[in-house]
């Protein structure tokens, strides 16, 4: 008798996630079955263990409605105070700083499993760090944007604001771009940014034959530039733009591409940063919500970048200059074909990487002994022995 299946579980879109499976995370292998249709668990055919149909998701292990904790976290990913959640829903605040920080986990993953693998052409990138004030602390916050989709390519979180900041900032949007493909990367004038750009975006190259050390060469069409502004009583007197590496010709023709505008500008990360302070409620200045620890941090900037990618139509790519239809940065960037929910997002599993046979460890296998021939008596047992220091008969 057939079993019937219903549309909530659907076997063929699920992967065995158990990390010693030899089918481990290959989706339409016909190795997974309905294991139980009440509790939602599945079956893998191939090493006979069964999961939950949450498993890999930001909802696993919680015993919360769904309902419920998709509306808390988009409340969170539109800047809603975590008090006020609470005395909204009766909720404990550990109960809701724990969500936040699941689904902010949970969203670095699918950041690092879709934006960081999908070698784009990023053509015009800019870049620029946000000052956090907190309790008994200040943080940085780095954050990086792909100026023709709007796309937020990378962020990264840090005590100080030093060159390791930089660098792990523009590794990451090395990640997400195609390799040796015209870019241009605007800044403010802060020194540590041309060098970790050159550092991120090189190349080895062997210049000699054989044995030795491959060089690390600069991507030949690179450009950097700076915009640097001069306030005054709080109003900008002055901008100072100029070209930190590369042409000043190919870097007006990669802004007039990315429609970036006519001259070196940073007013895109701007307006990205102005979003962050917005809807994150632990950057609004002069708040009751400063944070503590920079873990919180992390996964309320992973939480935002990510719905602002896939769930948030972007006003800008609306018009009928950029794509004239309802989009997100992921649509325009194709990473996606359609506006994400949070509930779809919060339910988007990241496969883990397939399974690799290991190698056998030990001692290797003795091999056989041939057997003895008429030919060769000289290899036959000896007639005596060494024993204490006197020779002895070996059968006595």
């Amino acid at each position: 008798m057939q079993k019937t299946i219903f549309p909530s579980m659907e076997p063929s879109k699920q992967f065995c996630p158990h990390s010693m499976c030899c089918a481990r995370g290959q989706i339409g292998a016909g190795n997974i079955v309905i294991h139980d249709r009440k509790r939602e668990r599945y079956r893998c055919t191939r090493c006979r263990k069964t999961f939950s149909a949450r498993r890999g998701t930001m909802l696993e292990g919680l015993r919360k409605p769904t309902e419920l904790i998709v509306i808390v976290v988009t409340l969170l990913s539109y800047g809603c105070p975590l008090q006020a959640i609470v005395h909204a829903f009766g909720l404990d605040e550990r109960t809701v700083a724990s969500w936040r920080d699941r689904a902010g986990i949970h969203c670095q993953q699918v950041h690092q499993d879709i934006v960081e693998t999908a070698q784009l052409d990023l053509q015009h990138v800019q870049a620029d760090e946000i000052r956090v004030k907190g309790c008994k602390m200040v943080a940085w916050m780095g954050l990086a944007i792909m100026v023709k989709t709007r796309l937020w390519v990378a962020g990264t979180v840090s005590r100080t604001r030093d060159r390791a900041l930089a660098d792990r900032l523009l590794q990451q949007v090395r990640r997400c771009a195609e390799p040796l493909k015209a870019l241009l990367v605007l800044t403010d004038g802060w020194c540590a940014y041309p060098g970790s750009i050159k550092r991120a975006f090189r190349e080895k190259v062997k210049a000699m034959p054989g044995r030795g050390r491959a060089r690390l060469v600069v991507w030949s069409e690179l450009h950097i530039g700076t915009v640097i502004k001069r306030t005054q009583k709080k109003r900008v007197v002055e901008v100072t733009r100029k070209m930190s590496h590369g042409s000043q010709e190919e870097a007006e023709r990669l802004l007039q591409q990315s429609q970036g505008g006519n001259v070196l500008n940073t007013a895109f990360i701007e307006r990205l940063n102005a979003t962050m302070r917005q809807r994150l409620a632990t950057l609004t200045r002069k708040c009751r919500q400063s944070a503590r620890h920079l873990r919180p941090l992390e996964t309320g900037m992973y939480l935002l970048g990510t719905t602002y990618n896939f769930c948030w139509p972007h006003h800008e790519l609306g018009k009928p200059v950029h794509e004239g239809r309802a989009c997100t940065p992921a649509m325009a960037a194709g990473l996606t074909d359609h506006i994400w929910s949070i509930s779809e997002l919060l339910h988007y599993k990241v496969a883990p990487p397939a399974w690799v046979e290991p190698k056998q460890r030990g001692r290797r296998k003795k091999q056989a002994r041939e057997p003895l021939s008429v030919a060769e008596p000289a290899r036959l047992r000896p007639l005596v022995r060494l024993r204490k220091g006197v020779l002895c008969s070996a059968t006595g």
